[in-house]
């Protein structure tokens, strides 16, 4: 048996170590957000038989009437957002392009209402608190003690915290916006954390049955040496999965994808080294009262 408990207090530290520098993102920059939460135009287009700079490109809207709010060229590929755009600007930037010598081809053209957007956001926010609700109340439901469902949302908002961080600094150095998949990375990464840390408090539940008396740490660490090794080697498949998606799948999802990888390792490593280890800190404070 590996004494994990041990090394509890190096645990919370590491995992400050990404925590704070999290919040810290969130509190100076906060999230960006797309189109489909602001309200706004996505267009989505491929320019052929052209040599054009982005600046000309840019410069093409500008004179349209479009105002960019976030421009980005992968392989000729363009995306441009912006707030809506008339079918009449748009009309002039795409013949603005074909005097130019552009052949250009529309890929996406989408609009999104700014009262559509205010209803994604409430959306969204509601799933989320009414996911950690019914989380939390199915685990303290299950083991029968308020500590293990508490401990588990913690963990689980530490993820989220890390998770969303993350997306904070990529969104203020490089542009990346928050959409409706990242928001759906989000809430598979809540129930992939609460999944893991549930294997691991349903050890220690089976061990408390079989030994009441026992020294609670002492449970808790023959539960973490019995389900590392399985938690481990899952999360490898699915971390191994999603590299791969990552480095060869298409611009669309490489953010999605991104959102899962870091979640999953998050996930990972706090139901072993969060969610363990605050439940036997806070055994030890219920004794001393």
């Amino acid at each position: 048996m590996i004494n994990f408990m041990r090394f509890k207090y190096y645990y919370f530290a590491f995992s400050l170590s990404f925590v704070l520098p999290s919040i810290f993102g969130l509190a100076m920059w906060g999230l960006k957000p797309s189109v489909e939460f602001t309200g706004g135009t996505a267009l989505k287009f491929q320019l052929s038989n052209s040599n054009f700079q982005d600046e000309q490109v840019k410069a093409f809207a500008k004179e349209s009437g479009i105002e960019i709010s976030n421009f980005t060229n992968q392989q000729g590929i363009y995306l441009i957002k912006s707030k809506e755009v008339t079918q009449s600007q748009y009309s002039t930037f795409q013949s603005k392009i074909k005097e130019a010598g552009g052949e250009f081809q529309e890929i996406s053209f989408e609009s999104v209402g700014p009262s559509v957007g205010k209803e994604l956001v409430f959306k969204t926010v509601a799933a989320v608190i009414l996911a950690s609700f019914f989380i939390l109340l199915h685990v303290a439901r299950q083991f029968k003690d308020k500590m293990f469902g508490i401990s588990a949302i913690i963990a689980m908002f530490h993820d989220t915290i890390i998770l969303l961080g993350v997306f904070s600094f990529l969104g203020h150095f490089k542009g990346v916006e928050i959409d409706v998949l990242i928001v759906t990375a989000v809430l598979t990464i809540l129930s992939f954390s609460v999944h893991d840390t549930i294997v691991v408090y349903d050890r220690i539940r089976e061990s408390l049955k079989h030994q009441p008396n026992a020294k609670f740490e002492n449970l808790v660490n023959k539960a973490l040496t019995e389900t590392i090794t399985r938690s481990f080697n899952n999360s490898m498949t699915i971390i191994f999965m999603l590299l791969a998606l990552f480095l060869l799948g298409g611009e669309t999802i490489k953010w999605f994808v991104l959102a899962l990888l870091v979640g999953t390792i998050s996930g990972t490593y706090s139901s072993t080294f969060t969610a363990a280890p605050l439940l036997v800190v806070w055994k030890q404070l219920a004794k001393k009262k």
